[in-house]
């Protein structure tokens, strides 16, 4: 927004970002209003005129966690040690579930919000910024359900042990969401010029589950399949389901393992500043594609 007037005083005037790791952090933090509302649009309009509302939240990830527990658990003998499978299960495709969420709303956050961009000016990021955090009411649902059955299994007997370190166990959501919104945003910048990839991200998304730990826990895939057991110790969300539970349940079938802990840090922020630098590139000349 170019003054015309050089003797009327602008508050802000908008210039083109200059470095592809320009993130204007501070101009983000002066839209938070917008931010506020876009995520209240995402909550009230996602199952509005539905039957049950809200209640998908709860029904999703129940259902899912019945299924696990009974074809890895019962059929197949998958082991959770001392952990209760069906509190095993639900931890891990509630906080998979989040960053699922995540992805796909950020990989569409240039043609989703398309029409408005081409009218107004605000600081593109706040899309996928929206996304990360209107996902955070759905997770914090789910994550209520969660600990309603900790607390049965804690009042009958069952071999869990709380320690101070569950207090951790935000820390690995707010990874959760970094990782969301780096892969999202590399993925968004490709949406725009190949439509192929939503469906490849749909796709992509249902075998990434198998190889992320959701339903076992990674020292048994390195027991059957050693040889490929690699596939999933560098997979970043394995190692954040797997640290979540060892923060969760405590029980003596989980060790800290520092060289996963600092090998999924990596990937993470190296995904994230990978996604900044695309996002930047692509939010110049993206009207033109989508």
């Amino acid at each position: 927004m170019k003054t015309l007037n050089k003797n009327q005083n602008w508050l802000y005037e908008i210039t083109p970002k200059n470095g592809l790791l320009d993130l204007n952090l501070k101009e983000v933090w002066r839209y938070r209003d917008l931010l506020f509302l876009f995520v209240k649009r995402d909550i009230v309009t996602v199952y509005k005129q539905t039957v049950l509302g809200p209640l998908w939240y709860l029904l999703e990830p129940l259902f899912t966690t019945v299924v696990f527990t009974l074809i890895f658990n019962n059929v197949a003998n998958v082991s959770t040690g001392d952990t209760p499978s069906f509190l095993f299960n639900m931890s891990g495709i509630i906080v998979w579930g989040y960053f699922k969420s995540c992805l796909i709303s950020t990989s569409t956050s240039f043609s989703s919000n398309a029409g408005i961009f081409s009218k107004v000016y605000f600081p593109r990021l706040i899309a996928p910024l929206t996304s990360i955090t209107s996902n955070l009411f759905k997770f914090g649902i789910q994550l209520f359900i969660f600990s309603a059955f900790y607390v049965y299994y804690l009042l009958t007997g069952t071999n869990l042990h709380v320690k101070a370190i569950i207090l951790l166990f935000p820390f690995m959501i707010i990874l959760m969401g970094l990782l969301g919104l780096g892969l999202g945003l590399i993925i968004s910048a490709l949406v725009t010029k190949y439509r192929d990839m939503r469906i490849l991200v749909n796709f992509g998304l249902q075998l990434l589950m198998y190889l992320s730990a959701v339903m076992y826990p990674i020292s048994f895939f390195k027991e059957k399949m050693p040889e490929y057991s690699w596939i999933v110790e560098y997979n970043p969300l394995a190692g954040i389901i797997e640290m979540s539970r060892y923060l969760l349940f405590a029980t003596d079938g989980y060790q800290f393992d520092i060289k996963l802990f600092i090998t999924t840090i990596g990937l993470i922020f190296s995904l994230l500043f990978i996604g900044v630098i695309v996002f930047n590139r692509s939010e110049k000349n993206f009207i033109d594609t989508v």
